[in-house]
């Protein structure tokens, strides 16, 4: 039986990763639960899966649900709470589904602990690539991803030498304004831009997604995951989202990994590589396919692959004042400060401003990204 911890629990990686679990009870003992601020989920959850640590990062949060229960599972809260359910003794495997720069001092802690990491924080790989392949690498764990498509292309690499690769192609759904041009997307409502056409998944990702800012980190990420220089990395836009990533190979072949839009398999996977479960999952059927289309993404208008591109081939820092930048502006728009296009004004305004560092430091990643944000606060105050 293999010990989990699943950091991020309540959000939408977490539950399916749950939802796994309970389907695999032989296989799996969560031993680690943890969220933000979601303490009545949080308890349920700790009631159905009787983990030995569930952790709250928000230490009000964490001191309701302590005022509730009486049970056996420890409480902990706050960052060094994250960690220290990242390393917890029993646990064989860390699921970092935590949102955004958060899940990285965790996955450090838990790479130092000698944890195999099931990636679903992609922003872990984007701000700290380098530091993050370094320390798995020198502590012999693996990394195995999460997101549907770098599942898809792990699955298509599987046995293949790298030196063969002509491309990695990234799916993109293209999100639920593929097709639209920049003056109409000048008034778009924060309900249009969650309407998904084919995953259900949280707001930031969402937002994330209809501004193709989301494929950008998919990129970085693909670029650290597989050693891979940014010119063999491809996007696509697939709207079915059946396919979810090819690698074309230099004899001519193209591999692709198809599935139903469920993440519920890729987590799976992640878990029991190099095995698979059977599962009462959806099945692909064939016979209800009228058709798989592919086209390039409109990236003048939807410009946040396009700064991803940027921000990766620049290196050094520059992906971390990306991110922040991003998951700043992202926020504002949620809260309906800013319009959807100013997302990506914000960004490519914080890359222009910051000079780029190399070699980073975690210390100093948790700057950069502190000074993206405030960057950011402070363009929205003054408009």
């Amino acid at each position: 039986m293999k010990n989990i911890a699943i950091l991020g629990s309540t959000g939408s990686i977490g539950t399916q990763t749950l939802d796994v679990v309970r389907r695999n009870p032989d296989e799996f003992h969560v031993s680690v639960i943890a969220a933000n601020s979601s303490d009545e989920m949080l308890e349920k959850q700790i009631e159905e899966f009787s983990p030995e640590a569930a952790v709250l990062f928000d230490s009000a949060a964490a001191a309701r649900l302590r005022s509730r229960y009486t049970g056996k599972t420890k409480i902990l809260d706050g960052k060094q709470g994250l960690i220290d359910g990242a390393v917890y003794p029993d646990v064989d495997t860390v699921v970092t589904s935590l949102m955004g720069f958060a899940g990285l001092a965790p996955t450090l802690a838990a790479l130092d602990a000698g944890k195999n990491i099931a990636l679903a924080n992609k922003e872990t790989l984007v701000v700290a690539g380098e530091l993050v392949m370094r320390r798995a690498e020198e502590k012999g764990v693996s990394i195995l991803p999460v997101d549907s498509e770098h599942c898809a292309l792990f699955q298509c690499l599987v046995g293949e030498k790298r030196d063969t690769v002509e491309k990695l192609i990234l799916t993109a759904s293209g999100g639920p304004f593929r097709g639209k041009k920049q003056e109409e997307l000048k008034n778009v409502s924060i309900k249009d831009c969650l309407s998904h056409p084919t995953w259900s998944m949280g707001k930031k990702i969402t937002v994330d997604s209809a501004t193709l800012v989301n494929k950008g980190l998919e990129v970085i990420e693909a670029h650290w995951l597989y050693n891979m220089p940014y010119e063999k990395i491809d996007v696509v836009v697939h709207p079915q989202s059946i396919v979810h990533s090819m690698v074309a190979f230099h004899d001519g072949a193209v591999m692709a990994q198809l599935g139903m839009p469920d993440m519920r398999l890729p987590i799976q996977y992640a878990l029991t590589y190099p095995n698979r479960l059977t599962s009462a999952f959806p099945r692909l059927d064939f016979s209800e396919i009228s058709s798989l289309t592919f086209e390039q993404p409109d990236t003048d208008t939807f410009r946040g692959l396009k700064l991803a591109y940027e921000a990766g081939m620049t290196g050094g820092t520059m992906p971390c004042i990306l991110n922040g930048a991003n998951e700043e502006a992202v926020a504002a728009f949620l809260q309906g400060k800013i319009g959807f296009l100013d997302i990506y004004e914000l960004i490519e305004q914080a890359m222009n401003k910051r000079e780029v560092k190399y070699a980073p430091t975690y210390e100093l990643l948790c700057e950069e990204d502190e000074w993206a944000r405030e960057f950011v606060k402070a363009r929205i105050a003054g408009k």
